[in-house]
């Protein structure tokens, strides 16, 4: 397909191409939903950090969950969703991060339903797979922050390394994940 046909084509003609395997066009969508995307979750945590990380993470489960897709949406509404229950994810991993008498002055939220159970089950399968191709030093980290939910303080202290090297590192172990789904190199 030449760049000319991906540009003018539809969502759903893209969701279709990316499903039967088509790299390229996954990067079309997500060039067409990122800024609209990045915007909302810097207007909701006030963090171009975290809305990086974010954006990141909500991709990663629109690759992996794209089958899932239900074209009686628009793909945009559903990307929005997806941004949406990541965003409150985050939001309740950092309550989790508050003292105790914080923690339990907010209302609580609510647990996640048997379908989200399911789905983020398939998404952890989906994910060991492709940690198994990132080296060692970067398989351990990604591991540490985003499977056993480690924070970066945490991990600091676990691996005794500074602060800012953490982080380093974790963001290049989230990118190269991030590349390793969008390029379906499979190990």
């Amino acid at each position: 397909m030449e760049i000319d046909d991906y540009i003018v084509a539809d969502d759903r003609d893209l969701v279709k191409l990316v499903i039967g395997g088509d790299d390229a066009a996954f990067e079309h969508l997500f060039n067409r939903y990122r800024d609209a995307i990045r915007r909302l979750f810097i207007q909701k945590s006030g963090s171009d950090d975290d809305a990086d990380d974010l954006l990141q993470e909500t991709f990663i489960k629109v690759y992996l969950n794209i089958d899932r897709y239900d074209e009686s949406y628009t793909f945009g509404q559903w990307v929005y969703t997806i941004a949406r229950n990541t965003f409150i994810d985050f939001t309740r991993k950092s309550r989790s991060d508050l003292p105790i008498d914080e923690r339990f002055s907010a209302p609580a939220e609510t647990a996640p339903t048997p379908e989200e159970s399911i789905i983020n089950s398939q998404q952890r399968i989906q994910i060991e797979h492709y940690l198994e191709s990132l080296p060692d030093q970067y398989k351990r980290l990604f591991r540490m922050r985003f499977i056993d939910e480690y924070s970066y303080e945490e991990i600091a202290d676990k691996l005794q390394l500074p602060m800012g090297t953490v982080k380093t590192q974790i963001h290049r172990a989230r990118e190269r994940m991030c590349r390793l789904i969008t390029e379906g190199e499979k190990h």
